[in-house]
């Protein structure tokens, strides 16, 4: 399982230290729609007695980010169409707010962030490491959203992504065929986002933030189970190529 969990150690911060490290790994999709969470095998992992895990596990069920059953257990959700409409209209929103808000107001320090993690994700395809490239494509978009200096919009963005951890881990799934192949370069959508700032269109950089939550959104859809009563073709991996 890789889940990019360490052991934590320091008394004074064990029970926020589990609860910042589930909660970037959800939002990094590290686990799988579905997949049961108990405290007795996180425990060990973190080498913690079960109460921080338990109240780790407690915090983010009240943000949406797990179901937690009966015997203390968590279970990440599982993913449905609908659900992932729904988010991503509201990424859109949100995220579109804080990159208007925050591209103006990227330093020249931050550029130089953006223009490394591109650099990194190139190289990161062409090793074909699935995982850190999700980790790299949020730290992108946050170095965006955090220069908006609202803490309001990234308290609601952050929620955002622990609700939508389920589907980048279907995104990583979907994406690593595609990786192996040499067929797409995971930098793509964000080079266009930096060339914009830097020459200072910050509206054609924001139209480039949402682009690539649509882009997600349409890849999703092609792999997200659909209702029952409304089956649809699945495209091949070939038409989500981008």
């Amino acid at each position: 399982m890789r889940i990019g969990l360490e052991p934590v150690s320091s008394r004074t911060t064990i029970q926020e230290a589990v609860y910042q490290q589930l909660r970037n790994a959800l939002m990094a999709g590290n686990f799988d729609p579905g997949q049961t969470l108990t405290i007795a095998s996180l425990a060990d992992t973190f080498g913690t007695s079960n109460m921080p895990v338990r109240e780790a596990l407690r915090r983010l069920a009240a943000e949406n980010a797990l179901e937690v059953a009966a015997n203390g257990s968590a279970r990440i959700p599982i993913v449905t169409l609908a659900r992932l409409d729904d988010l991503c209209r509201a990424r859109i929103a949100v995220e579109g707010l804080a990159a208007e808000l925050g591209l103006p107001r990227l330093t020249a320090t931050d550029i130089a962030t953006l223009e490394r993690i591109a650099a990194e994700q190139h190289a990161i395809g062409l090793g074909r490491n699935v995982y850190d490239l999700m980790i790299r494509n949020q730290q992108f978009h946050f170095t965006i959203y955090r220069a908006s200096g609202s803490e309001v919009l990234l308290q609601l963005i952050e929620t955002l992504w622990l609700r939508f951890g389920p589907y980048m881990r279907m995104l990583s799934a979907s994406v690593e065929p595609l990786m192996r192949s040499g067929e797409i370069d995971p930098a793509a959508p964000h080079v266009p986002i930096i060339e914009a700032v830097k020459a200072g269109d910050f509206g054609r950089a924001r139209d480039g933030v949402i682009d690539d939550i649509r882009r997600t959104h349409e890849i999703l859809r092609d792999y997200c189970p659909a209702p029952q009563d409304e089956p649809r073709p699945k495209k091949p991996a070939s038409a989500v190529r981008r």
